[in-house]
């Protein structure tokens, strides 16, 4: 999923009960390859993101589109690490289906569609961009392009402000705009972004190394060169994570957190998703109120700031000493 740099970073930083749940996490899987897990969800991710690339999504509700891609998730023996995001035209990132949603695909629409998978909360995340009208594909091949080319010079001590310099160089030769507050991230287990960012331009000051073993997602997002280049939180949220398990002396709302950490830890949920177990009123108000406490935390979609198409290609890596190993390949 895309990470506002500047102002949304889709990472609870002062989560009370993380070191306690990371504990107990790191504990469970002592003895497994977690190498071995992480190809695994990258296969998967590989495998459905390639499958949601075929499809024919026009006349389909964005509704139809993320369970269908979810329960491939679920048919290959993973779950999804987040709601499957169908982003369309000048949002950038961050829109999944409410419920029955209504909004149909049509033959002139860009859709993003980023998928993240986990097996046992060790994340493999991944996008594409599927197009039917031809005047946008220079778009989404320019998001592949810089894709490829950011991977391809990705080592451990690569820094991260290198591969931005690459991103942007590719997508401006062939006639784009990168997203300049869009980037990729670094990702541990149960956690989407955790802390470091690979820009998709070139930042002059503090950037990081890669480091080898470690996890990270590169996604540029591009758009057209009258386009503003900037990402702009909009009015729509309805992907949601928890901030905070603090009980709040109300019971309803208290066993409705515990019911969302038992379900979902600290990965992002979506209103579609508990559906089945609450009726969807009362989930609205619960989650409402869990919000306005802190509890919660709503992510809005992203808008490109001149609502210009955008185009996303994503990939997941883990660097080597000498070359870098793609998951999601």
């Amino acid at each position: 999923m895309g990470q506002l740099t500047l102002t949304h970073i889709f990472h609870n930083q002062n989560l009370a009960y993380t070191s306690i749940s990371l504990n107990i996490f790191n504990l469970e899987f002592q003895e497994l390859d977690v190498y071995e897990i992480y190809i695994k969800a990258g296969k998967i991710a590989s495998k459905v993101r390639e499958y949601a690339r075929i499809q024919d999504h026009t006349g389909k509700t964005l509704s139809e589109i993320c369970n269908d891609i979810e329960q491939e998730i679920f048919k290959n023996g993973a779950e999804p690490a987040f709601p499957v995001n169908v982003s369309l035209n000048d949002i950038a990132a961050h829109y999944t289906a409410e419920p029955n949603d209504p909004i149909t695909v049509k033959n002139t629409d860009v859709l993003k569609i980023d998928v993240g998978v986990h097996v046992d909360g060790y994340i493999a995340d991944t996008a594409v961009t599927v197009s039917y009208d031809s005047k946008y594909q220079n778009l989404v091949d320019t998001a592949e392009r810089a894709l490829d080319e950011a991977i391809n010079m990705a080592r451990s001590n690569t820094r991260a402000s290198d591969i931005g310099r690459i991103i942007e160089k590719t997508i401006t030769k062939y006639g784009c705009k990168p997203i300049q507050n869009l980037s990729g991230h670094s990702l541990e287990r149960y956690t989407i972004h955790a802390g470091k960012s690979i820009p998709n331009i070139w930042t002059i000051g503090h950037s990081f190394n890669l480091s080898v073993n470690n996890v990270y997602a590169i996604e540029p997002f591009v758009t057209t060169k009258d386009g503003q280049g900037v990402v702009y939180e909009g009015k729509v949220k309805n992907i949601f994570g928890i901030a905070s398990r603090k009980r709040i002396k109300d019971q309803k709302a208290d066993d409705f957190l515990e019911y969302l950490w038992n379900k979902f830890k600290t990965l992002p949920f979506a209103l579609r998703w508990i559906v089945n177990e609450y009726e969807e009123k009362e989930a609205v108000s619960l989650i409402g109120l869990l919000i306005r406490k802190k509890n919660l935390h709503a992510y809005p979609i992203l808008v490109e700031g001149a609502n210009r198409i955008v185009a996303q290609a994503e990939h997941t890596i883990i660097p080597q000493e000498s070359d870098t190993i793609t998951i999601t390949k």
